[in-house]
């Protein structure tokens, strides 16, 4: 029989924004969601990519593991969900060497009418760092081309599964900078019970070759990158979103 082989983007040896510590990322190939601000369009096509096994790739762990003390291995994409089996089976052999996982996920590819297919995954996967990327369903669709019903389903999945979730969120001037929305945000993400960080990236524009090099139209051609100062109010205003969650759940218990 075959060794099982998943379609790879690329990796990088030493990522140090993709989890805690240093960590060796994989890329996956193939995403069902086309972000208007995606910088990776390259890894859409679930075609794309190099077949590799998942002894190659710990191979390549193993190369620099000194230096992986402090991290482990990160899967992101593209969507790793997509490739469900080749993932889990990644990780439960990166689990079997005591590496610790994180999944850099979406959470799209979820299906919460049956969440026993990603208990498999879940058992072995030590940090999830999910991409919210819009917490009203109609402004998802127009911004990603999918609902974001079973992100927020798989993110109560997580939480009542015990796994650590870390919240990434883009601020996009004109499409993830009002503030009611932002306070709606938190006030979701304040039902995370197993919420340990929140991150506000400000979007930039620095795909936009990779777009001109896939004869693709840039979707955001007029939309200004956003200043770190302007996620860094973003996300005050989604931390108080979160505290006045608590404080309402807390009166109620």
């Amino acid at each position: 029989m075959s060794e099982l082989t998943g379609r790879i983007h690329s990796t990088e040896s030493f990522g140090t924004v993709d989890g805690p510590g240093v960590r060796f990322v994989v890329f996956f190939q193939g995403c069902p969601m086309r972000c208007k601000y995606c910088h990776n369009p390259d890894t859409w096509e679930k075609s794309g990519g190099t077949e590799m096994t998942v002894r190659e790739i710990l191979t390549l762990y193993e190369r620099n593991k000194a230096f992986y003390g402090n991290g482990g291995i990160t899967a992101t994409g593209g969507e790793p969900m997509v490739q469900l089996g080749f993932l889990t089976a990644l990780f439960t052999e990166a689990k079997r060497r005591r590496i610790h996982t994180c999944l850099d996920t979406s959470g799209v590819c979820y299906d919460p009418g049956h969440p026993e297919k990603f208990d498999a995954l879940l058992n072995v996967t030590d940090l999830v760092m999910l991409d919210i990327k819009h917490i009203d369903d109609a402004k998802h669709r127009q911004l990603t081309g999918h609902s974001n019903v079973n992100i927020l389903a798989f993110a109560q999945r997580l939480s009542a599964q015990g796994i650590p979730v870390w919240i990434r969120h883009v601020i996009v001037p004109g499409w993830t900078d009002d503030r009611a929305e932002q306070l709606a945000l938190g006030d979701a993400l304040g039902g995370i019970r197993t919420l340990k960080a929140l991150d506000c990236l400000p979007y930039h524009d620095m795909g936009k070759r990779k777009y001109e090099e896939l004869g693709i139209p840039y979707p955001l051609p007029d939309t200004p990158p956003a200043t770190p100062e302007h996620a860094a109010a973003a996300r005050a205003v989604i931390l108080e979103g979160i505290k006045k969650r608590l404080r309402r759940d807390a009166k109620s218990e």
